[in-house]
């Protein structure tokens, strides 16, 4: 099977099908609650929509692992492949119209984050294309790419998820790292933010409040893994997971191994 062709004429149908919602009242319309947990959007079913439609166009066999439907059987062998998706990362971002929202595909073998073989990350509004294959690298529009050489808390970009209600618990386990730190961002797509670190744009991204699906991450820990980086469970162990809609993790991203220490040496001493 010819993965990446069709992936990426499926992130193509999906772009298509978004772009004129994007920023529009029309798009937060609300259909029901998806298997994730949150609510479903019309942007959301338009995406998935059109990923579904493109995978039955190339008459491909696979069982679909969706935030928004849950597990769904495509083909006659569905059984030969899993595709781990999030047709659009980053809703709350597309309905406002905030310009960083991603298509995120993964495809293995079986049900188990560790065994995704081909990834693909697709930025919706700027049309940048990240890929990789197993033992083969990552790379963004064609060219290999590789994570930065920073190994400093103070010099480093570091993206953290602050996403939660439980703040003041997420603040106190962060606070010795945060005091050693300048540069904090979040761009609300968490599989395009790990793509920047894959990539260099930034040197490290944190997501350590167990809220984030699998669904979000399964393309994106591949394609930041073959690039080089480094991304672990906060413990420090792999992240050997199932891929279901409702599977939760937690995970530090880093550029390279010494960043990862330094992090970890700060989050400790909480």
């Amino acid at each position: 099977m010819k993965w990446l062709p069709i992936l990426k004429e499926c992130s193509c149908k999906i772009r298509r099908a978004i772009l004129p919602l994007f920023g529009t009242n029309e798009a937060s319309k609300e259909f029901g609650v998806g298997a994730g947990g949150d609510t479903i959007k019309e942007i959301d079913l338009a995406a998935e929509n059109a990923l579904i439609q493109t995978l039955q166009n190339h008459k491909v066999s696979c069982t679909l692992i969706s935030e928004e439907a849950g597990i769904k059987e495509i083909g006659s062998k569905p059984k030969s492949f899993y595709l781990t998706v999030d047709p659009l990362d980053g809703t709350t971002n597309a309905i406002r119209g905030l310009p960083f929202i991603a298509t995120s595909i993964a495809v293995s073998k079986t049900l188990n984050l560790k065994d995704v073989e081909i990834a693909l990350v697709y930025d919706l509004i700027y049309n940048v294309t990240y890929t990789a294959e197993r033992h083969k690298g990552t790379l963004r529009n064609g060219e290999k790419v590789k994570p930065s050489p920073t190994t400093s808390l103070e010099d480093a970009v570091m993206g953290i998820d602050f996403n939660t209600l439980k703040i003041e618990e997420l603040l106190t386990r962060l606070t010795p790292l945060l005091q050693k730190t300048k540069h904090l961002r979040h761009f609300g797509a968490n599989a395009l933010e790990l793509c920047y670190v894959a990539d260099g744009t930034i040197d490290t991204f944190i997501d350590i409040r167990g809220k984030l699906r699998v669904t979000d991450i399964a393309a994106a820990y591949l394609i930041l893994r073959e690039a080089g980086g480094i991304m672990v469970t906060p413990e420090g162990t792999e992240i050997n997971v199932p891929l279901d809609p409702a599977q939760r993790v937690s995970f530090i991203a880093t550029a390279n191994t010494t960043l990862y220490e330094n992090i970890r040496a700060r989050l400790t001493e909480h």
